[in-house]
C-alpha cells in the first residue's frame, strides 16, 4: 500500500516538473497621459501694437483692428455678434471667431500677465467675456473669463482646451470690473482673481505642460449678442512669477 502511494506521488511529482510553466499574465498598458498638444492649426497674423510697454504682435481674428489704447493704457476692445472661442466636446458648440491680441513669451522664464477687466454685460448678452489668454493653437490653450452666466450673473470662468474644452464657472463677482492675473514659474501655471487687486483667490491650478513658445494676451467674446466692448486697465506682463501659488502673491 505504501509503495503505490510513493509511486503516486512519485509520478505527480514527475508530470509537474515537465509541464510547461503558466507565464505572467501580460498587465494591461497603462492609459497615456493627457498631454498638451502642439499639433494644432496656428491662428493669427502678424501685428505691431505696444499697450502699457507690452509688444502685441500675433492678432488673431482681425484683434489689431478692433483695438484702441489711450494715452493711460485703458484698452477698449471691441467684438462683433457671435464670437466666441470655444472646442465643444461634442462638436456642436465649436466656434473659434474671437478676437485675441497676443504677446510672444518665453515659456521656460516666469511671467505673470496682470489685468483689471471689465466687460461689456448686457441684458441679451450670455457669455459675454473680458478673457485673459494663454495659447499655442486652436487645440491648445486657456482663456480665462470675467463672464455673464445663464443667470445673467457675472463670474470668473476658466476654460482649458486640449482637443476640446471644458468649462469651469467658479466665484460670482458683485461688481462690474475685477482684477485677473496667470502667472507661472516654468512648472506650474495658476489663475487668480482679485477684487481689490490686493486679495487674490485661486481659480485654477495646474502643471505648466505648455510648449517653450507661448503666447499671452487679451481678448473680448460676445457668443450670443449682437456685439460688444470690454475693457482692459492695469495691463501689465512682468518676468517673475507670484511667490505662492495658493494665495496668488
Amino acid at each position: 500500500m505504501k509503495t503505490n502511494t510513493l509511486t503516486v506521488v512519485a509520478l505527480a511529482l514527475l508530470v509537474a516538473s515537465c509541464s510547461p510553466k503558466k507565464e505572467d499574465a501580460p498587465k494591461p498598458a497603462e492609459a497615456p497621459e493627457q498631454t498638451a498638444k502642439t499639433g494644432g492649426f496656428v491662428n493669427g497674423n502678424p501685428c505691431n501694437i505696444t499697450i502699457s510697454g507690452i509688444n502685441f504682435t500675433k492678432s488673431v481674428n482681425g484683434a489689431d483692428s478692433l483695438v484702441t489704447a489711450d494715452a493711460n493704457g485703458k484698452v477698449t476692445f471691441k467684438v462683433g455678434a457671435k464670437k466666441d472661442y470655444f472646442n465643444d466636446p461634442d462638436g456642436k458648440l465649436s466656434n473659434n471667431t474671437a478676437p485675441i491680441l497676443l504677446t510672444e513669451v518665453d515659456n521656460t522664464k516666469p511671467f505673470t500677465l496682470t489685468a483689471k477687466v471689465t466687460p461689456g454685460f448686457t441684458e441679451k448678452g450670455l457669455y459675454n467675456a473680458g478673457v485673459l489668454y494663454m495659447y499655442v493653437n486652436d487645440d491648445l490653450y486657456q482663456k480665462f473669463c470675467f463672464e455673464q452666466d445663464e443667470r445673467g450673473k457675472h463670474r470668473v470662468v476658466t476654460v482649458r482646451t486640449i482637443g476640446t474644452s471644458d468649462d469651469n464657472n467658479h466665484d460670482v463677482v458683485n461688481q462690474p470690473w475685477v482684477y485677473m492675473k496667470i502667472s507661472s514659474d516654468g512648472k506650474t501655471v495658476g489663475s487668480y482673481y482679485s477684487l481689490d487687486n490686493k486679495e487674490w483667490q485661486m481659480a485654477r491650478l495646474y502643471k505648466n505642460e505648455y510648449p517653450e513658445k507661448l503666447w499671452l494676451g487679451l481678448s473680448s467674446q460676445c457668443p450670443v449678442d449682437e456685439g460688444t466692448t470690454s475693457y482692459f486697465e492695469a495691463v501689465s506682463l512682468k518676468q517673475e512669477s507670484i511667490k505662492d501659488f495658493r494665495t496668488g502673491l
